[in-house]
């Protein structure tokens, strides 16, 4: 039960992140805006593990961990960043669906589990239907786009290989640990692009730019990342991906119910068709279940 709230934590978490990295950026440049939140949230998780009296360097090799779950930090955050300049949210969020194959694939190619059947493989195609249903006003593809796609396809690179090895290397290291680990692996190439292609300390900084930063640090940072690790040892690469499919949707529904933006039928429909396809990959015996219930119907006739 612990894995599955975990789970939907961070599902809500990274949902709320795309209007946080808006607010982030109100005042100062995207590298000064993500710098700032990787190093307040690498200070707040150091500052975490010594009040537990927890270290970071304790087992051998371990190092290996943290630098491969910097990678979905280092450069994947900078590269999804980029891409954006060149491409709306909505093809970016397209795009990442891809993940769950990409993941299957890297898992298949790494771990030597294959994910797939042909009902899983039927229930994502079925969800990048949804979802480009729901984005398909966004979709315009002109030359610049070529950048930003092919940005955010290394980023679905990146993120896959991240989780997939983190399941490969673990070695009982806490979520905590990693979460720690991971943004000190990645804050120096944060801080080193800022500095060089950046450099400028911002002379006024909006409440709105604070109250992103902060929130992004503490709980698209810190939380969201501890709990995405957490869950991660739980359940396979492949389930975990599955977050990119849900997490755009749940956007879009959080702006229409608390910004009272309008739902279209196109958003409707979509979101209807990425659940359905959600609760086959699954496989949560629905159909069994209906079929017993049919059956027990048919019995008491």
């Amino acid at each position: 039960m612990q894995v599955y709230l975990a789970y939907g934590l961070v599902v809500l978490i990274w949902s709320t992140t795309p209007l946080a990295i808006q607010w982030s950026s109100d005042s100062v440049s995207f590298l000064t805006a993500v710098a700032a939140r990787m190093s307040l949230a690498s200070a707040l998780a150091l500052i975490l593990v010594a009040l537990m009296r927890r270290s970071l360097f304790v087992q051998p090799g371990v190092w290996k961990v943290y630098a491969a779950a910097s990678f979905g930090i280092f450069p994947n955050m900078l590269v999804v960043y980029w891409s954006a300049q060149f491409i709306p949210s909505g093809l970016i969020a397209v795009i990442f669906a891809l993940s769950p194959f990409v993941t299957g694939m890297m898992s298949w190619l790494i771990l030597r589990e294959n994910p797939f059947n042909r009902r899983r493989l039927l229930a994502l195609l079925v969800a990048l239907t949804g979802l480009v249903i729901i984005f398909w006003d966004q979709l315009q593809i002109d030359a610049r786009s070529a950048f930003g796609i092919g940005g955010i396809l290394l980023s679905c690179g990146l993120f896959s290989l991240s989780s997939v090895s983190l399941k490969r290397l673990d070695r009982g290291t806490g979520p905590l640990e990693q979460t720690a680990g991971a943004l000190l692996f990645a804050l120096p190439g944060l801080l080193l692009c800022w500095w060089w292609f950046d450099g400028a300390r911002p002379e006024a900084v909006s409440s709105k730019t604070l109250a992103g930063i902060l929130y992004l640090a503490t709980f698209g940072s810190l939380l969201g990342f501890t709990l995405f690790y957490y869950v991660l040892k739980k359940l396979t690469p492949s389930a975990v991906s599955l977050i990119t499919l849900m997490t755009p949707v749940l956007a879009l529904l959080i702006g229409a119910f608390l910004a009272q933006e309008a739902v279209s039928g196109s958003l409707a429909l979509g979101a209807a068709l990425v659940l359905l396809a959600l609760l086959g990959y699954l496989d949560l015996g629905l159909e069994r279940r209906l079929l017993r219930w049919v059956g027990a119907a048919g019995d008491s006739t």
